[in-house]
């Protein structure tokens, strides 16, 4: 079992959990595939994936990499929500997506994944995760992200975008 496929059994029994106790979980839970949810979360991933370039034109270019972290995250969402899961948790999303592309239940490049984040990911990555710069843009002083790292986050998100619509039509 991959460590992705570990991740995932532990997200759920931690929602389950969760749950029995009357807790709102923070987990990964399993429901009826919703493709009208997924949706709705493709609409979010479109609204953040605009809000990419607006920032950078407001002069607020820091925060663009929180927006294309959002527009990443809500595409994984939309794919958990097409595939029957509901997820509260970062790390839970990412490796219920590893766990789809492991399955081949999706047909997803698991180097998206990776750029996002290292969850399960081999070896170091030569330029910083999405994570990692909306981490650095968020808490950091920064308040622009250099050209390079702008452009490479808006073809993740764009990419990630166009991906998601062709698996939600699957």
């Amino acid at each position: 079992m991959s460590h992705a496929d570990n991740k995932v059994g532990w997200c759920l029994r931690k929602a389950d959990k969760e749950l029995k106790a009357g807790d709102e979980h923070r987990g990964l839970v399993r429901m009826k595939p919703d493709v009208e949810l997924a949706r709705a979360h493709v609409k979010k991933a479109e609204h953040n994936l605009k809000a990419i370039s607006d920032f950078k034109r407001m002069g607020y270019s820091d925060w663009s990499a929180s927006a294309a972290f959002y527009s990443v995250y809500h595409c994984f969402l939309a794919i958990a929500a097409k595939s029957g899961y509901e997820s509260r948790n970062q790390e839970c999303t990412f490796a219920l997506i590893r766990s789809l592309i492991g399955k081949k239940e999706i047909d997803l490049d698991v180097a998206l994944v990776d750029q996002v984040s290292e969850l399960g990911a081999e070896g170091k990555h030569e330029s910083a995760t999405v994570v990692e710069v909306r981490e650095s843009g968020q808490y950091g002083v920064k308040l622009s992200l250099e050209a390079e790292t702008f452009d490479r986050l808006l073809k993740l998100a764009k990419v990630v975008l166009d991906k998601t619509k062709e698996i939600l039509q699957e």
